[in-house]
């Protein structure tokens, strides 16, 4: 028959198995939770480490195509620029060479044709025409003709302070045609700019 001293004893193993056992559970589940815990910090700093790989990479591919926008642009100036100084040499030397038109034989016409242009631009019926020296001897016979031909009054007053050509003032000087060669050249500048840089790269059109 048990005595109560091992009555005592059993439960006293009991209640010691019992806590052991409920120890090892609670050591079991943290350890779960701490695995758990873990392995969702993981998972958060790789996708952290990944978002932030993503965005180094986007930074990157943005900034690379910044700079290589940036280069293509600096490079097109450049070109412009240096084809914009190449032009004004161009059309710098022909304007010097402007007054040789006058050694042409055919320069008689040309004189009588920049006249009859400006008169026919400003449509008047009495004008002054200024002209430089070589350009008036040119008019001498074709002013009297035009004058005939556009049935107006038009008489030399005087020759070009600076220039080639003519330029014709009427209404008490409130209309004004500058016919010189050096105008005409500048009026067409902006046409012929991009078939003058053709010819001079050696493209045909």
């Amino acid at each position: 028959m048990k005595t109560e001293t091992q009555d005592i004893e059993m439960l006293q193993r009991a209640i010691l198995t019992e806590a052991r056992d409920e120890a090892e559970q609670i050591k079991a589940e943290a350890k779960e939770k701490a695995e758990a815990i873990r392995k969702r910090a993981q998972e958060r700093a790789e996708a952290e480490r990944k978002a932030i790989l993503d965005r180094a990479r986007e930074d990157a591919e943005r900034l690379r195509g910044q700079a290589v926008a940036t280069a293509q642009l600096k490079s097109r100036s450049l070109e412009l620029a240096h084809r914009e100084k190449l032009l004004d040499r161009v059309f710098k030397a022909v304007k010097e060479k402007l007054p040789d038109v006058q050694k042409r034989p055919d320069y008689d016409q040309i004189a009588a044709m920049l006249l009859r242009e400006a008169l026919t631009q400003l449509r008047v019926k009495k004008a002054d025409v200024r002209a430089d020296e070589t350009t008036q001897k040119s008019l001498k016979s074709a002013l009297r003709e035009i004058s005939k031909e556009l049935d107006g009054e038009f008489e030399i007053a005087g020759a070009l302070e600076d220039g080639t050509g003519i330029v014709v003032d009427a209404a008490d000087g409130k209309l004004h045609y500058d016919n010189s060669l050096e105008t005409r050249l500048n009026r067409l500048q902006g046409t012929l700019r991009s078939s003058v840089y053709q010819v001079l790269i050696g493209e045909k059109k």
